[in-house]
Protein backbone atom coordinates (compact mmCIF):
# COMPACT_ATOMS: atom_id res chain seq x y z
CA UNK A 1 0.00 0.00 0.00
CA UNK A 2 1.51 3.41 -0.78
CA UNK A 3 1.40 5.88 1.55
CA UNK A 4 -0.84 9.42 0.28
CA UNK A 5 0.37 11.51 2.92
CA UNK A 6 -1.68 14.46 2.11
CA UNK A 7 -4.95 12.33 2.22
CA UNK A 8 -4.08 10.62 5.38
CA UNK A 9 -4.20 13.94 6.87
CA UNK A 10 -6.69 15.30 5.63
CA UNK A 11 -8.76 12.40 6.44
CA UNK A 12 -7.50 12.79 9.85
CA UNK A 13 -8.65 16.20 10.18
CA UNK A 14 -12.13 15.54 9.35
CA UNK A 15 -12.71 13.79 13.14
CA UNK A 16 -13.83 16.44 15.07
CA UNK A 17 -11.74 14.53 17.53
CA UNK A 18 -11.75 16.59 21.10
CA UNK A 19 -11.66 15.43 24.55
CA UNK A 20 -13.13 12.29 25.01
CA UNK A 21 -13.88 11.97 21.36
CA UNK A 22 -10.24 10.30 20.25
CA UNK A 23 -11.42 6.82 19.32
CA UNK A 24 -12.65 7.41 15.86
CA UNK A 25 -9.55 8.73 15.16
CA UNK A 26 -7.52 6.49 16.80
CA UNK A 27 -8.61 3.45 14.93
CA UNK A 28 -8.40 5.37 11.67
CA UNK A 29 -4.84 5.77 12.42
CA UNK A 30 -4.68 1.69 13.61
CA UNK A 31 -6.14 0.75 10.07
CA UNK A 32 -3.85 2.65 8.55
CA UNK A 33 -0.87 1.19 10.52
CA UNK A 34 -2.25 -1.93 9.82
CA UNK A 35 -2.33 -1.51 6.07
CA UNK A 36 1.11 -0.22 5.61
CA UNK A 37 3.14 -3.14 7.53
CA UNK A 38 2.99 -1.90 10.73
CA UNK A 39 2.38 -4.17 13.76
CA UNK A 40 -0.14 -2.73 15.83
CA UNK A 41 -1.61 -2.16 18.85
CA UNK A 42 -4.16 0.26 20.80
CA UNK A 43 -4.49 1.34 24.28
CA UNK A 44 -6.87 3.22 26.76
CA UNK A 45 -5.95 5.50 29.48
CA UNK A 46 -5.91 3.98 32.92
CA UNK A 47 -8.05 6.27 35.38
CA UNK A 48 -6.69 4.17 38.11
CA UNK A 49 -2.57 4.99 37.11
CA UNK A 50 -3.22 8.32 35.94
CA UNK A 51 -4.85 8.90 39.67
CA UNK A 52 -1.42 8.31 41.02
CA UNK A 53 0.50 10.72 39.15
CA UNK A 54 1.09 14.27 40.38
CA UNK A 55 0.01 16.19 37.07
CA UNK A 56 -3.86 14.40 36.98
CA UNK A 57 -7.24 14.71 39.58
CA UNK A 58 -6.25 12.11 42.36
CA UNK A 59 -10.24 11.77 41.93
CA UNK A 60 -10.16 10.25 37.84
CA UNK A 61 -12.75 7.01 37.32
CA UNK A 62 -13.86 5.21 34.23
CA UNK A 63 -15.74 8.38 33.13
CA UNK A 64 -13.29 10.81 32.82
CA UNK A 65 -11.08 8.50 30.52
CA UNK A 66 -13.78 7.11 28.37
CA UNK A 67 -12.38 7.46 24.36
CA UNK A 68 -9.09 8.27 25.03
CA UNK A 69 -7.96 5.98 23.29
CA UNK A 70 -3.85 5.95 21.60
CA UNK A 71 -2.39 3.99 18.97
CA UNK A 72 1.07 2.89 17.90
CA UNK A 73 2.54 1.03 15.02
CA UNK A 74 6.10 -1.00 15.43
CA UNK A 75 8.81 -1.18 12.16
CA UNK A 76 11.07 -3.76 13.10
CA UNK A 77 13.69 -3.33 10.73
CA UNK A 78 17.05 -5.01 9.44
CA UNK A 79 16.75 -8.10 11.80
CA UNK A 80 15.33 -6.11 14.50
CA UNK A 81 12.23 -8.01 16.32
CA UNK A 82 9.87 -6.83 19.64
CA UNK A 83 10.97 -9.46 22.09
CA UNK A 84 12.77 -7.54 24.62
CA UNK A 85 16.30 -9.87 24.41
CA UNK A 86 16.41 -8.21 21.13
CA UNK A 87 18.68 -5.36 21.96
CA UNK A 88 18.01 -3.24 18.86
CA UNK A 89 17.49 0.66 19.54
CA UNK A 90 13.85 2.21 19.47
CA UNK A 91 13.07 5.47 18.15
CA UNK A 92 9.49 6.45 18.97
CA UNK A 93 7.75 9.26 16.41
CA UNK A 94 4.84 10.94 18.88
CA UNK A 95 1.99 13.05 18.01
CA UNK A 96 -1.18 13.74 19.72
CA UNK A 97 -4.66 13.21 17.55
CA UNK A 98 -6.94 15.31 20.05
CA UNK A 99 -8.02 18.77 18.70
CA UNK A 100 -9.11 21.78 21.00
CA UNK A 101 -12.80 22.89 20.42
CA UNK A 102 -13.45 25.23 17.03
CA UNK A 103 -15.59 28.12 17.35
CA UNK A 104 -17.56 27.51 14.05
CA UNK A 105 -18.40 31.44 13.48
CA UNK A 106 -14.82 32.71 13.57
CA UNK A 107 -13.43 29.91 10.86
CA UNK A 108 -13.87 31.19 7.24
CA UNK A 109 -14.56 27.63 6.71
CA UNK A 110 -16.01 24.67 8.61
CA UNK A 111 -13.42 23.44 10.93
CA UNK A 112 -13.59 19.70 10.62
CA UNK A 113 -13.75 19.97 6.42
CA UNK A 114 -9.99 20.44 5.39
CA UNK A 115 -9.40 23.12 2.67
CA UNK A 116 -6.75 23.03 0.36
CA UNK A 117 -5.46 26.60 -1.04
CA UNK A 118 -2.84 28.74 -1.63
CA UNK A 119 -2.92 31.33 0.80
CA UNK A 120 -0.78 33.26 4.26
CA UNK A 121 -0.94 31.16 7.32
CA UNK A 122 -2.13 33.44 10.40
CA UNK A 123 1.80 33.78 10.94
CA UNK A 124 2.33 35.09 7.64
CA UNK A 125 0.39 37.88 8.24
CA UNK A 126 3.44 39.35 10.53
CA UNK A 127 5.66 39.63 7.85
CA UNK A 128 6.42 36.59 5.81
CA UNK A 129 5.85 36.54 2.19
CA UNK A 130 5.48 32.36 1.62
CA UNK A 131 2.47 31.75 -0.50
CA UNK A 132 2.89 28.08 -0.84
CA UNK A 133 -0.05 24.80 -0.59
CA UNK A 134 -1.36 25.16 2.51
CA UNK A 135 -4.30 22.99 4.54
CA UNK A 136 -6.87 24.66 6.79
CA UNK A 137 -8.61 22.79 9.22
CA UNK A 138 -8.60 22.46 13.15
CA UNK A 139 -5.97 20.33 14.13
CA UNK A 140 -4.12 20.88 10.79
CA UNK A 141 -0.96 22.23 12.60
CA UNK A 142 -1.44 20.71 16.15
CA UNK A 143 -0.78 18.38 15.11
CA UNK A 144 -2.37 15.99 12.82
CA UNK A 145 0.06 16.78 9.91
CA UNK A 146 2.66 16.19 12.20
CA UNK A 147 1.25 12.35 13.03
CA UNK A 148 1.04 12.61 8.86
CA UNK A 149 4.81 13.41 8.62
CA UNK A 150 5.82 10.63 11.36
CA UNK A 151 3.84 7.69 9.81
CA UNK A 152 5.77 8.77 6.31
CA UNK A 153 9.18 9.55 8.19
CA UNK A 154 8.82 5.96 9.49
CA UNK A 155 7.98 4.53 6.06
CA UNK A 156 10.86 6.51 4.58
CA UNK A 157 13.29 4.94 6.91
CA UNK A 158 12.02 1.45 6.29
CA UNK A 159 12.83 2.09 2.83
CA UNK A 160 16.54 3.33 3.45
CA UNK A 161 16.94 0.25 5.36
CA UNK A 162 15.99 -1.96 2.93
CA UNK A 163 17.78 -0.63 0.41
CA UNK A 164 20.60 -1.01 2.37
CA UNK A 165 21.93 2.41 2.53
CA UNK A 166 21.97 3.11 6.06
CA UNK A 167 24.41 1.79 8.75
CA UNK A 168 22.51 0.24 11.20
CA UNK A 169 23.17 -1.32 15.04
CA UNK A 170 24.28 -5.10 14.70
CA UNK A 171 20.42 -5.78 16.03
CA UNK A 172 18.57 -3.89 13.89
CA UNK A 173 16.30 -0.68 14.62
CA UNK A 174 12.77 -0.29 15.89
CA UNK A 175 10.81 2.52 14.87
CA UNK A 176 7.54 3.44 16.26
CA UNK A 177 4.62 5.74 15.41
CA UNK A 178 2.50 6.88 17.97
CA UNK A 179 -1.06 8.81 17.84
CA UNK A 180 -2.01 9.28 21.72
CA UNK A 181 -4.97 10.76 22.83
CA UNK A 182 -5.67 13.80 25.60
CA UNK A 183 -2.21 15.84 25.08
CA UNK A 184 -4.07 19.11 25.05
CA UNK A 185 -5.79 18.61 28.75
CA UNK A 186 -2.74 16.68 30.36
CA UNK A 187 -1.40 14.01 28.14
CA UNK A 188 -3.68 11.24 29.04
CA UNK A 189 -2.43 8.57 26.23
CA UNK A 190 1.45 9.20 26.56
CA UNK A 191 1.24 9.55 30.34
CA UNK A 192 -0.41 5.60 30.24
CA UNK A 193 2.38 4.88 27.81
CA UNK A 194 5.18 6.40 29.80
CA UNK A 195 4.21 5.21 32.53
CA UNK A 196 3.25 1.24 31.83
CA UNK A 197 5.11 0.59 29.10
CA UNK A 198 2.64 -0.82 26.02
CA UNK A 199 5.66 -2.71 24.33
CA UNK A 200 7.43 -5.37 24.85
CA UNK A 201 10.92 -3.71 24.57
CA UNK A 202 12.53 -0.30 25.92
CA UNK A 203 12.17 2.88 24.02
CA UNK A 204 15.50 4.71 23.78
CA UNK A 205 14.88 8.12 22.37
CA UNK A 206 11.84 10.10 21.68
CA UNK A 207 10.48 12.76 18.84
CA UNK A 208 7.51 14.72 19.29
CA UNK A 209 6.28 16.24 16.56
CA UNK A 210 4.86 18.91 18.08
CA UNK A 211 4.84 22.39 15.37
CA UNK A 212 7.75 23.79 16.44
CA UNK A 213 8.80 25.35 12.83
CA UNK A 214 11.49 22.53 12.21
CA UNK A 215 13.92 23.73 15.07
CA UNK A 216 14.64 20.90 18.09
CA UNK A 217 12.98 22.34 21.20
CA UNK A 218 14.64 21.16 24.23
CA UNK A 219 13.15 22.42 26.87
CA UNK A 220 9.36 22.69 27.43
CA UNK A 221 7.49 25.06 30.62
CA UNK A 222 5.23 23.75 32.78
CA UNK A 223 2.32 25.29 34.30
CA UNK A 224 0.26 25.33 37.15
CA UNK A 225 -3.51 25.92 36.92
CA UNK A 226 -5.45 27.45 40.33
CA UNK A 227 -8.44 28.85 40.79
CA UNK A 228 -8.52 31.64 43.32
CA UNK A 229 -12.46 32.07 45.25
CA UNK A 230 -12.77 35.69 46.37
CA UNK A 231 -15.74 36.27 48.74
CA UNK A 232 -17.33 39.91 49.83
CA UNK A 233 -20.56 40.97 50.54
CA UNK A 234 -23.49 41.98 48.75
CA UNK A 235 -25.83 44.74 49.00
CA UNK A 236 -28.08 46.64 46.98
CA UNK A 237 -26.62 49.12 44.12
CA UNK A 238 -28.27 52.15 45.09
CA UNK A 239 -26.26 51.79 48.28
CA UNK A 240 -23.73 50.12 47.34
CA UNK A 241 -21.13 51.36 50.53
CA UNK A 242 -23.09 48.57 52.35
CA UNK A 243 -21.44 45.75 50.49
CA UNK A 244 -17.90 44.47 50.10
CA UNK A 245 -16.93 44.55 46.28
CA UNK A 246 -15.20 41.58 45.12
CA UNK A 247 -13.75 43.26 41.85
CA UNK A 248 -11.27 45.60 43.57
CA UNK A 249 -9.81 42.84 45.69
CA UNK A 250 -9.48 40.32 42.67
CA UNK A 251 -7.66 43.61 41.12
CA UNK A 252 -5.83 43.83 44.02
CA UNK A 253 -4.91 40.22 43.65
CA UNK A 254 -4.37 40.15 40.06
CA UNK A 255 -1.90 43.19 39.77
CA UNK A 256 0.36 41.79 42.38
CA UNK A 257 0.45 38.34 40.58
CA UNK A 258 1.29 40.22 37.43
CA UNK A 259 4.30 41.94 39.23
CA UNK A 260 5.68 39.03 40.42
CA UNK A 261 5.49 37.50 36.62
CA UNK A 262 7.59 40.46 35.86
CA UNK A 263 10.10 39.54 38.79
CA UNK A 264 10.28 35.88 38.08
CA UNK A 265 10.92 37.01 34.45
CA UNK A 266 13.99 39.15 35.89
CA UNK A 267 15.26 36.17 38.45
CA UNK A 268 14.19 32.88 36.88
CA UNK A 269 17.00 32.73 34.20
CA UNK A 270 17.61 30.04 31.77
CA UNK A 271 19.76 30.51 28.95
CA UNK A 272 17.02 29.16 26.36
CA UNK A 273 14.54 31.54 26.98
CA UNK A 274 16.25 34.66 26.46
CA UNK A 275 14.47 35.33 23.18
CA UNK A 276 11.21 35.32 24.72
CA UNK A 277 9.80 38.89 26.02
CA UNK A 278 7.67 37.00 29.13
CA UNK A 279 9.48 33.84 29.66
CA UNK A 280 7.14 32.59 32.24
CA UNK A 281 3.44 33.82 32.01
CA UNK A 282 0.77 34.49 34.14
CA UNK A 283 -2.63 34.65 32.15
CA UNK A 284 -5.91 34.76 34.42
CA UNK A 285 -8.07 33.03 31.42
CA UNK A 286 -11.38 32.98 33.26
CA UNK A 287 -13.46 35.33 35.41
CA UNK A 288 -17.50 34.93 36.88
CA UNK A 289 -18.27 37.46 39.50
CA UNK A 290 -21.47 38.58 41.15
CA UNK A 291 -24.85 37.50 40.44
CA UNK A 292 -27.06 40.64 39.23
CA UNK A 293 -26.11 44.18 37.95
CA UNK A 294 -28.14 45.97 40.52
CA UNK A 295 -25.81 44.18 43.08
CA UNK A 296 -22.76 44.23 44.91
CA UNK A 297 -21.00 41.25 43.49
CA UNK A 298 -20.11 39.17 46.65
CA UNK A 299 -18.13 36.45 44.80
CA UNK A 300 -15.55 35.57 42.63
CA UNK A 301 -13.81 32.93 40.82
CA UNK A 302 -11.06 33.16 38.77
CA UNK A 303 -8.93 30.43 36.77
CA UNK A 304 -5.33 31.16 36.58
CA UNK A 305 -2.44 29.49 34.12
CA UNK A 306 0.78 30.01 35.97
CA UNK A 307 4.12 29.26 34.15
CA UNK A 308 6.84 26.92 35.67
CA UNK A 309 10.20 27.24 34.37
CA UNK A 310 12.03 24.00 33.36
CA UNK A 311 14.20 23.67 36.75
CA UNK A 312 11.31 24.63 39.21
CA UNK A 313 8.39 22.47 39.81
CA UNK A 314 4.54 23.00 39.98
CA UNK A 315 4.65 22.89 44.15
CA UNK A 316 7.17 25.29 44.31
CA UNK A 317 5.70 27.89 42.21
CA UNK A 318 2.42 27.46 43.94
CA UNK A 319 4.07 28.03 46.86
CA UNK A 320 5.83 31.14 45.52
CA UNK A 321 2.28 32.69 44.17
CA UNK A 322 0.53 31.63 47.57
CA UNK A 323 2.94 34.01 49.63
CA UNK A 324 2.54 36.95 46.78
CA UNK A 325 -1.63 36.60 47.76
CA UNK A 326 -1.04 36.22 51.72
CA UNK A 327 1.05 39.42 51.01
CA UNK A 328 -2.44 40.73 49.25
CA UNK A 329 -4.62 39.49 51.91
CA UNK A 330 -2.56 41.28 54.64
CA UNK A 331 -3.23 44.69 53.00
CA UNK A 332 -7.17 44.56 52.96
CA UNK A 333 -8.82 44.21 56.28
CA UNK A 334 -11.93 42.80 54.75
CA UNK A 335 -9.55 39.98 52.94
CA UNK A 336 -7.55 39.36 56.31
CA UNK A 337 -11.67 38.25 57.50
CA UNK A 338 -12.50 36.64 54.58
CA UNK A 339 -9.28 35.06 53.29
CA UNK A 340 -9.90 33.71 49.46
CA UNK A 341 -8.94 30.26 48.24
CA UNK A 342 -6.45 29.52 45.87
CA UNK A 343 -6.71 25.51 45.02
CA UNK A 344 -5.26 23.46 42.47
CA UNK A 345 -7.90 22.55 39.35
CA UNK A 346 -7.77 20.36 36.30
CA UNK A 347 -4.22 19.01 35.04
CA UNK A 348 -0.99 20.47 36.05
CA UNK A 349 2.10 20.41 33.83
CA UNK A 350 5.71 19.82 35.00
CA UNK A 351 8.11 21.27 33.14
CA UNK A 352 11.13 19.00 31.13
CA UNK A 353 14.19 19.53 30.00
CA UNK A 354 16.92 17.23 28.51
CA UNK A 355 20.43 18.80 27.24
CA UNK A 356 21.53 20.26 24.24
CA UNK A 357 24.43 17.27 23.20
CA UNK A 358 21.74 14.31 24.07
CA UNK A 359 22.27 12.18 20.92
CA UNK A 360 18.38 12.21 19.69
CA UNK A 361 19.25 16.29 19.92
CA UNK A 362 22.86 15.82 18.31
CA UNK A 363 21.25 13.39 15.61
CA UNK A 364 17.62 16.29 14.90
CA UNK A 365 20.35 19.21 13.90
CA UNK A 366 22.64 16.43 11.49
CA UNK A 367 18.80 15.30 10.14
CA UNK A 368 17.93 18.86 9.79
CA UNK A 369 20.92 20.01 7.81
CA UNK A 370 20.68 16.60 5.77
CA UNK A 371 16.86 17.54 4.53
CA UNK A 372 18.48 21.12 3.20
CA UNK A 373 17.70 22.90 6.39
CA UNK A 374 19.62 25.39 8.33
CA UNK A 375 21.26 23.79 11.68
CA UNK A 376 19.56 25.89 14.33
CA UNK A 377 20.10 26.04 18.11
CA UNK A 378 17.81 23.90 20.15
CA UNK A 379 15.38 26.18 22.08
CA UNK A 380 12.83 25.91 24.88
CA UNK A 381 9.13 26.55 24.54
CA UNK A 382 6.71 28.56 26.86
CA UNK A 383 4.04 26.08 26.12
CA UNK A 384 3.34 22.58 27.76
CA UNK A 385 3.68 18.90 25.38
CA UNK A 386 3.75 15.41 26.00
CA UNK A 387 7.49 15.07 26.22
CA UNK A 388 7.70 15.78 29.43
CA UNK A 389 5.56 11.92 30.18
CA UNK A 390 8.49 10.37 28.46
CA UNK A 391 11.50 12.57 29.96
CA UNK A 392 10.23 11.86 33.27
CA UNK A 393 10.57 7.78 32.21
CA UNK A 394 13.60 8.49 31.59
CA UNK A 395 13.36 8.34 27.84
CA UNK A 396 15.23 11.32 26.10
CA UNK A 397 12.87 13.45 24.03
CA UNK A 398 13.15 16.50 21.50
CA UNK A 399 10.15 18.06 20.38
CA UNK A 400 10.62 18.62 16.73
CA UNK A 401 8.19 19.38 13.78
CA UNK A 402 6.29 20.92 10.74
CA UNK A 403 4.23 24.34 11.28
CA UNK A 404 4.04 26.98 14.25
CA UNK A 405 2.98 27.09 17.37
CA UNK A 406 0.96 30.62 16.71
CA UNK A 407 -1.69 28.42 14.39
CA UNK A 408 -1.95 26.32 17.29
CA UNK A 409 -6.03 26.91 18.60
CA UNK A 410 -6.52 29.62 16.29
CA UNK A 411 -9.11 30.14 13.68
CA UNK A 412 -8.78 28.94 10.53
CA UNK A 413 -5.39 27.01 11.82
CA UNK A 414 -3.33 26.79 8.69
CA UNK A 415 -0.32 24.95 7.86
CA UNK A 416 2.33 24.96 4.99
CA UNK A 417 2.23 21.75 3.23
CA UNK A 418 6.08 22.16 1.73
CA UNK A 419 6.81 22.21 5.52
CA UNK A 420 5.10 19.15 5.97
CA UNK A 421 7.10 17.76 3.36
CA UNK A 422 10.79 18.68 4.82
CA UNK A 423 9.24 17.87 8.63
CA UNK A 424 9.21 13.82 7.06
CA UNK A 425 12.40 14.91 5.43
CA UNK A 426 13.90 15.74 8.37
CA UNK A 427 12.24 13.15 11.25
CA UNK A 428 13.37 10.27 8.64
CA UNK A 429 17.01 11.53 8.75
CA UNK A 430 16.81 12.06 12.67
CA UNK A 431 16.08 8.39 12.81
CA UNK A 432 18.97 7.04 10.74
CA UNK A 433 20.99 9.46 12.04
CA UNK A 434 20.70 8.25 15.65
CA UNK A 435 20.41 4.62 14.44
CA UNK A 436 24.56 5.11 12.99
CA UNK A 437 25.13 6.50 15.99
CA UNK A 438 24.29 2.95 17.97
CA UNK A 439 26.18 1.47 15.00
CA UNK A 440 29.31 3.30 14.99
CA UNK A 441 29.10 2.31 18.87
CA UNK A 442 28.56 -0.91 17.93
CA UNK A 443 32.23 -0.99 16.17
CA UNK A 444 34.17 0.41 18.66
CA UNK A 445 33.08 -2.12 20.91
Amino acid sequence: MDFDMRAFAAALCRFASTAGEEAAAADFVEAELDALGFETNAWDADPDLLAGHPSFPDDLDERDVAGRRSVAGVLALGGADETPENDAPTVVLNGHIDVVPAEPEEWSSDPFEPIWGAGETASEHEGGDDDTETLTARGAADMKSGVAACVGAALDVRETVDAGVVDLPDGGLRVVVEAVAGEEDGGYGAATAALSNPYPFERDAAIVAEPTELRPVVACEGSLMARLEVTGRSAHAATRWRGEDVLPRFEAIREAFSDLETERGAAVDHPLYGEFPVPWPVVCGRVEAGSWASTVPATLTAEFRIGVAPGETVAEVEETFRERLDDAIADDPWLREQPPTFERFSVQFEPAEIAVDEPIVTAARAGLVDAGLSDPEPTGATYGADSRHYVAAGIPTVLLGPGSITEAHYPDETIAWNEVERGREAIANTVTRFAAGYAASDSKK
